[in-house]
């Protein structure tokens, strides 16, 4: 197993390990999405958080150059800066799979998946992380001004020079996915190893019509974000009154909060319940359940919030449960 596996508080490892597409990787079954540290989580919560995330056994941490560009008087980077001190002070640089993403606009032109700058924003990613590597990079968003030849052929210089191990995608259409394996084939180039598209109870259409096919065909890590649908699956948001609990609760719940939405909410309230655990934990578990499905990514900015979201993984579905909740979000 290379690098990364995860590994209890004493060394053990703590849960079963799931192969990440043909990476050579194996991830344990639930991801820590870094888009919150250095924003919503702060350094130190987020160096307790990445603690509390290894010393648990779990090890994909996925974040992205441009985390948090959209907050005020940030220019992208903050997550990666943390996630790098955290990796200097702590020292467990080899007990995580640490994947990183690029192509999403930083400003000053540097956005897309073209040669030059790729080269460019992966030396920035590894002067951040304060790593020689990185172990998953992922073309955050598709390119089509880039010919995916030129992409694939650069992605493969920065393997051939140990910058990367492994690459995957993200935000790809099944077409653009398909042609980009085809392309790596053809040419025999590295291919992209795993897919992080949207996907939770309340957005099934957009992988389930046609990416889950492609993926489950090729063999690729399916690496889903927004597993709670942006809060909602928690059970935080059951009226309009709720909208007032995030800076975002307004969207969610004018989003969400509908006769399908309650659905959704009753069935999760209701395994919950049965299981004695939380909606949030069903609704990953449920997840994790499906089969081709990697490793959900979730994120927290509370210790309390990480042990919720943790126990998810502990969780055994029925078939019956799994029917219900399929059933209601349909």
């Amino acid at each position: 197993m290379p690098p990364g596996g995860p590994r209890g508080p004493r060394g053990a490892c703590s849960m079963q390990l799931r192969a990440l597409g043909g990476s050579g990787f194996e991830v344990a079954p639930l991801a820590f999405g870094g888009n919150v540290f250095g924003w919503t989580a702060d350094e130190a919560t987020s160096f307790r958080l990445l603690d509390a995330f290894v010393d648990d056994g779990f090890n994909l941490v996925d974040t992205a150059d441009v985390y948090s560009r959209w907050v005020k008087g940030h220019s992208g980077g903050e997550s990666e800066t943390v996630i790098g001190r955290w990796l200097k002070n702590s020292g467990k640089r080899n007990r995580i799979v640490l994947a990183t993403k690029v192509g999403m606009d930083l400003g000053d032109g540097k956005v897309g998946l073209a040669p030059k700058y790729i080269r460019q924003a992966i030396d920035d990613s590894l002067r951040r992380l304060q790593v020689d590597h990185i172990d998953l990079y992922q073309a955050h968003q598709d390119d089509p001004k880039t010919p995916l030849a030129d992409t694939l052929a650069t992605f493969a210089d920065l393997i051939r020079a140990g910058k990367v191990r492994a690459i995957g995608a993200s935000n790809y259409s099944a077409a653009r996915l398909s042609e980009a394996l085809e392309t790596s084939a053809r040419l025999r180039l590295p291919r992209y190893e795993s897919l992080q598209p949207l996907y939770n109870l309340m957005e099934r259409p957009a992988y389930e019509a046609e990416l889950e096919a492609v993926c489950r065909r090729e063999g690729l890590g399916v690496i889903n974000y927004f597993g709670l649908a942006s809060g909602f699956l928690t059970g935080k948001y059951r009226s309009e009154a709720d909208a007032a609990k995030s800076p975002r609760g307004g969207n969610i719940v004018k989003k969400y909060l509908n006769e399908r939405g309650r659905r959704v909410l009753d069935a999760l309230d209701s395994a919950a319940a049965q299981l004695k655990a939380t909606p949030a934990q069903v609704a990953l578990a449920w997840q994790m359940a499906r089969p081709g499905l990697t490793a959900p990514i979730a994120s927290a900015t509370s210790l309390a919030q990480w042990q919720e979201l943790a126990g998810a993984a502990r969780l055994q579905l029925d078939a019956a449960t799994i029917a219900a909740i399929d059933h209601a979000s349909r």
